[in-house]
């Protein structure tokens, strides 16, 4: 199906209202359908071609919609909510458009019997408040130290990503990498900062088995004198710092006029005490590792070699910050304030490994690591890079159920359950509200519908049945199996979602719904390009007999 392509009128044009809730709600389906094949585990890969002439082969909704460039305005702000999402929880990137668009598709009938969009929008901000407390209702909490649980919920929430055929791998990394940067906040919180706290390499080659969260942190690093210095050190005593080991140069250009040849001499030496100096205060502490952010010139390395240390120069700022995490050292700023707290003891091994045709340094096996390195390897740089963006989202996840220990079932029996309750309370809304409220409820249904197509079983039939087996409320965790297809009890089948996942959802779909639909006017300040040569005076219109034709001779 070819999604169709969004054209916004140019320069200063205004449409009438419903005109344009008809081309917004048409723009908003033309994204929710590109991306709706992309939901749930049996889901299609897009292919896209970037910016760059790359290709990125993936189904990861945010993935797809940054890559995509469309003009309509509306069509933008749907993207927009994709990558919200994307960074308050990392997951349901997908469902989030799919569920605006059917949002705003259900409303298309109100607009169309001139309902107010104010009305239709306080009847959905109604129905969100109910189905939020639905959710609370629904939702049941988990036990975070319980790693089979959380590895269930990490794996149902990555099921639907490509990497889930291989297994346990994708989650047990993230469940790993994300308990090990946790902090604890105090009063039963937990701060996970996945940004700046882990990392991930990516090393082409070998198997995906490979891959591994290292208890430390690796750079793509070799020492400065890879034959003077140890590449393999056991319990290091390491010094972080960010200076430069070298000689000052001036701030600006520096003139020294020189009389005599022996004044050469004493700068020389001047600058050679200068370097043996900051060594000495390094040394006084018997680092076994010194890692500066900055330079390092060949007679520091010469002292330093000569005392037994390894050095490495011009580590990331993020991976030195990365090392301090992991090693319990401090980044020291000027080698004269060094004091023995600042050395990091922590790590176990300190290692350099030559990976492919690359040298790696390692430093693993810390006693308390709060920052740590994901090693991704794998057949090619198109996987590796799919793994690692479905990495990113299994630890989101995990990081959001530290936060928010709470589970709702997945497999779209969430949706449904609120759908009915929705649809039972409809009937108890006054006046005219009453209306778009149940179709909003009915609008959630879309979410399990897609789930059925997408997994190729007969919608309807699967619909009917799933809605008569909520209808009476018996028992909220039906939902369809979206390997199968199968209507089955999300319960047994482990296939669950993280609470605060569905309730951004929720929350960011109707918003935008009711956001597109309070837009009566498109105003465009872009000004038609002209084409070039096109600012001469124009050629004076000759009239031919075939346009007399077309000239209405009465006044209108």
């Amino acid at each position: 199906m070819h999604a169709p392509v969004l054209v916004l009128k140019d320069s200063l044009k205004r449409e009438s209202g419903t005109k344009v809730h008809h081309a917004n709600i048409q723009a908003s389906k033309a994204v929710a359908d590109i991306i709706r094949t992309t939901l749930g585990p049996q889901s299609m890969l897009k292919m896209l071609l970037d910016a760059s002439g790359g290709i990125v082969v993936t189904n990861d909704g945010n993935a797809i919609l940054r890559e995509l460039d469309l003009a309509h305005p509306a069509a933008k702000s749907m993207i927009e909510l994709s990558r919200t999402q994307d960074e308050e929880v990392g997951d349901g990137t997908t469902s989030v458009i799919v569920l605006a668009g059917e949002m705003l598709h259900v409303a298309e009938a109100f607009i169309d019997k001139n309902y107010h969009p104010t009305v239709i929008c306080r009847a959905y901000n109604k129905a969100l408040e109910d189905a939020i407390a639905v959710l609370d209702k629904i939702a049941m909490s988990i036990d975070v130290k319980d790693r089979s649980t959380v590895l269930g919920l990490v794996k149902s929430c990555i099921g639907t990503k490509f990497t889930s055929q291989f297994g346990d791998l994708i989650a047990d990394l993230a469940i790993d990498a994300t308990t090990t940067v946790g902090v604890d906040l105090g009063q039963g919180l937990r701060e996970v900062d996945i940004k700046k706290y882990i990392k991930v390499e990516k090393v082409p080659g070998g198997q995906l088995e490979d891959s591994k969260v290292l208890k430390g942190v690796m750079i793509n690093k070799d020492v400065v004198a890879p034959g003077k210095m140890k590449r393999k050190i056991v319990n290091p005593r390491i010094i972080l710092l960010d200076c430069p080991l070298e000689y000052k140069k001036g701030e600006n250009q520096t003139n020294a006029e020189l009389v005599r040849e022996e004044d050469w001499e004493v700068l020389l030496k001047m600058e050679e005490e200068y370097i043996e100096n900051l060594c000495m205060q390094i040394l006084k502490f018997k680092p076994d590792l010194v890692i500066t952010e900055k330079g390092l010139s060949d007679l520091a390395c010469h002292y330093l070699s000569k005392a037994g240390v390894s050095a490495i120069r011009r580590v990331r700022k993020t991976d030195n910050n990365r090392i301090a995490k992991a090693s319990g050292a401090v980044i020291v700023n000027r080698p004269d304030e060094l004091q023995e707290s600042d050395v990091g003891t922590g790590a176990g091994l300190f290692e350099v490994k030559k990976i492919g045709d690359e040298f790696f340094t390692f430093i693993v096996d810390c006693k308390d690591p709060k920052a740590c390195t994901v090693l991704l390897r794998g057949a090619s740089k198109d996987l590796l890079n799919e793994v690692e963006r479905n990495l990113q989202d299994a630890m989101s996840v995990a990081r959001n159920i530290l936060k928010n220990p709470k589970l709702v079932p997945g497999g779209g029996a969430t949706e449904l359950t609120v759908s009915a309750t929705l649809k039972q309370k409809s009937s108890s809304v006054e006046g005219i509200e009453k209306w778009p409220y149940e179709a909003a409820a009915i609008a959630f249904e879309a979410i399990p519908r897609t789930l059925a197509q997408n997994c190729g079983v007969n919608v309807i039939r699967t619909m009917t049945a799933l809605q008569g087996k909520h209808a009476n409320g018996e028992n909220a965790w039906t939902g369809i199996d979206g390997n199968t297809g199968a209507i089955a009890d999300m319960k047994e089948r482990k296939i669950w979602d993280a609470y605060n996942v569905k309730a951004q959802t929720f929350k960011t779909a109707i918003e935008a719904a009711c956001m597109l639909l309070r837009i009566d006017d498109i105003v465009s300040g872009i000004k038609k390009k002209q084409a070039p040569g096109a600012g001469q005076a124009p050629k004076p219109k000759v009239e031919t007999e075939a346009d007399a034709d077309g000239e209405q001779i009465l006044p209108d």
